[in-house]
């Protein structure tokens, strides 16, 4: 069976470009220079260098985008980019200059325990007690944002924050709370960069709620930039996850981003893992199949595919060489490749557990073909299988055999499931219905 897949055919660099800024966006284009450096591509390295330089060239990043220039070209880089140097420094002076005063005042023990959670009474007691002015907090967001675009993230996100403690300006506060989660992500802050991001969802949930597209622009930016935490940091996971199956966002993502079901599918199938077949993550799985399943003809790719085989159309045959896709299109996915081994052996779990359910005896060759792995391999597999689910099973290791004792269902219990909460469902739309 033909399982490679074109790494371009499935590339979702042009939904990123119109989301990530483009100090977040340059991360994409260096892991693609990596692709293609291992691959011995240099026409593809070239155009991944070229584009750098152009997504960097509005920035203070002058030095850096000089390197650039002269490792394309081979040459010494043009002079405008020595004047832009010396334009940066200059500017960076007046601001170190602009914003020492109240940077000192904000270290200062004295002044650190004056402050209240009142930004108000804070303006107040610092403009009567040490001058401040409205002028000098604005410094900061201005030196702030002056320092991300030099590259400097981790002084851009101390800045942003002294900027946000003092001030009242709404629209600005909201746009350091974006520079500082930005800032948190490019130097790695995880924790810090899941507090800015429930920041952020509580701005866009409050701020916005009179303007429905500006909400929903703005929390399909937030769940692209999600998507660094969601893959980097195991403390992320649970809070991100709960962020994108919540009524809002997964509405947003199928409204206006449904490739970012590639990303929720492995992050739920990699937590297998962790929960153990836990109630959470049966719904997760199942609302996963559901939101599949009402989105494949608007988007689909090996990894929803592989989903879709395994839970919608229940084609086992097809399932292996779905997976071997997924897998390939993982490692060659910036966010995906570091969890690309942990999803496929959760998604070979999958594949047993289906498989175990629908059958009562197989072949152990069988299942291990579907598996993609040798009949030893695959022993190994189903007996692990077996003990963590604790299935009703036995094997029988010289016909290579697997029996599996389906309980009887019990119609009268699935009754009384089924019908457990019609009363409740029934008041609740009696109420709306009399609204």
């Amino acid at each position: 069976m033909a399982t490679d897949t074109n790494p371009e055919e499935y590339s979702l660099l042009d939904k990123f470009a119109g989301q990530l800024s483009r100090h977040l966006f340059f991360h994409l284009l260096d892991f693609e220079a990596g692709k293609a450096a291992d691959a011995g591509d240099e026409q593809k390295e070239r155009e991944v260098l070229e584009a750098k330089i152009k997504l960097l060239e509005g920035t203070n990043m002058s030095d850096y985008v000089a390197s650039l220039y002269s490792q394309l070209h081979g040459t010494d880089p043009p002079e405008k980019y020595a004047k832009q140097r010396q334009a940066v420094l200059q500017q960076m002076e007046k601001f170190v200059q602009d914003t020492a005063r109240l940077s000192e005042l904000l270290i200062t023990d004295e002044v650190v325990n004056h402050l209240r959670s009142d930004k108000v009474a804070n303006l107040a007691f610092l403009e009567k007690e040490h001058g401040v002015t409205i002028d000098m907090v604005n410094a900061l967001y201005d030196f702030g944002q002056f320092q991300f675009r030099c590259g400097d993230y981790q002084s851009a996100a101390d800045l942003l924050y002294k900027f946000r403690v003092l001030s009242t300006d709404n629209d600005k506060v909201t746009n350091a709370t974006w520079g500082k989660l930005a800032s948190d992500i490019l130097t790695a802050n995880w924790d810090s960069a899941v507090e800015e991001l429930m920041k952020v969802k509580e701005s866009i949930d409050t701020k916005l709620f009179n303007n429905p597209r500006a909400q929903l622009d703005q929390r399909t930016m937030l769940i692209h930039w999600a998507l660094f935490p969601l893959f980097n940091h195991e403390a992320a996971r649970d809070p991100i996850l709960d962020l994108f199956l919540s009524a809002n966002y997964i509405n947003t993502i199928q409204i206006n981003c449904p490739w970012i079901l590639r990303y929720l599918a492995v992050a739920i199938i990699t937590g297998r893992g962790r929960t153990r077949n836990s109630s959470v993550h049966q719904k997760q799985i199942k609302d996963l199949v559901r939101y599949i399943r009402q989105e494949e003809y608007e988007y689909h790719d090996p990894i929803t595919e592989f989903v879709s085989s395994l839970y919608i159309s229940f084609q086992f045959d097809e399932a292996p060489t779905a997976l071997a896709k997924a897998e390939q299109l993982c490692r060659n996915d910036l966010f995906l490749a570091e969890s690309t081994d942990v999803f496929v052996d959760a998604a070979r779990h999958l594949i047993c557990e289906s498989y175990c359910k629908i059958c009562c005896k197989f072949y152990i060759r069988d299942l291990s073909e579907k598996l993609g792995l040798n009949p030893d391999d695959g022993e190994k597999w189903i007996v692990n299988l077996i003990r963590d689910t604790r299935l009703d099973a036995k094997i029988d290791a010289q016909q290579g055999v697997v029996t599996i004792n389906h309980p009887p269902s019990n119609v009268h219990q699935q009754v009384v499931e089924k019908t457990k909460g019609v009363f409740f469902r029934t008041t609740v739309m009696s109420s709306a219905v009399s609204k």
